[in-house]
């Protein structure tokens, strides 16, 4: 479904990534994995098209994504859930969910019954302000807000950074049912290898914007993984 292949990205005379590639397949989670300042979010930002690239191509279901407006690439399909989470604080719940609204046919303009079933909290807030909410619930929020676009890829940004142990708990059993309907890929970056391996079919490990390791669960070097993500 989703085709990086050989992306450069620049920052002024920087390079923040050297020829990386990856691929996501529906009903699978991708994880990107590798310490601060690897690359890791300049990839998410390059695949939703917060950042231009210099070099590569992105390709989601055989269409070509390169050149696309992160508008036009939330209408093929792709949803991203940043790191830190960026909800508007000053909007309640459901008007933040409501934002997801903007690419989507009028038919289509309303929050699936699938959010709330995943995040129960969310329903039970739905006139706080997300400011008010704790960082959990603001993860919960962000998850649920990119999937009322529908995607059929859901890029998430270090998920769960900075959140309590009940709430990873929650956003692991989230991304399995989402594997689980099979018609959704899923790309995870995480620092943490433990949540990644217990929901990963395929591992991608960076360092210094390169990939140096990738492949499936089956063929993957756990030791060799740990050793390269390691603070």
């Amino acid at each position: 479904m989703l085709n990086v292949e050989a992306v450069d990205l620049h920052y002024g005379a920087a390079q923040a990534l050297r020829k990386v590639s990856l691929s996501a397949t529906a009903g699978r989670v991708t994880a990107v994995l590798g310490r601060n300042g690897v690359g890791k979010t300049s990839l998410m930002r390059a695949i939703a098209g917060l950042q231009a690239i210099s070099g590569g191509t992105i390709r989601l279901d055989g269409g070509d994504l390169t050149g696309l407006s992160p508008y036009e690439r939330v209408r093929r399909g792709v949803a991203i859930v940043p790191q830190g989470r960026e909800i508007f604080p000053l909007l309640t719940v459901e008007e933040n969910l409501q934002t997801g609204f903007a690419t989507l046919k009028r038919a289509d303009r309303y929050v699936p019954d699938m959010v709330y079933d995943l995040f129960p909290v969310l329903k039970d807030m739905l006139r706080r302000r997300g400011g008010d909410l704790s960082g959990g619930q603001q993860q919960q929020l962000a998850i649920g807000r990119a999937l009322v676009t529908r995607p059929r890829l859901l890029v998430l940004d270090e998920p769960t950074e900075g959140i309590q142990p009940s709430i990873i708990k929650d956003i692991g059993h989230a991304i399995t049912f989402l594997r689980r309907q099979g018609d959704m890929a899923i790309v995870l970056v995480e620092q943490y290898f433990d949540f990644a391996k217990e929901l990963a079919d395929e591992f991608v490990v960076m360092e210094r914007g390169e990939v140096v390791i990738s492949g499936s669960r089956e063929t993957m070097d756990e030791e060799a993984v740990r050793g390269r993500i390691a603070v």
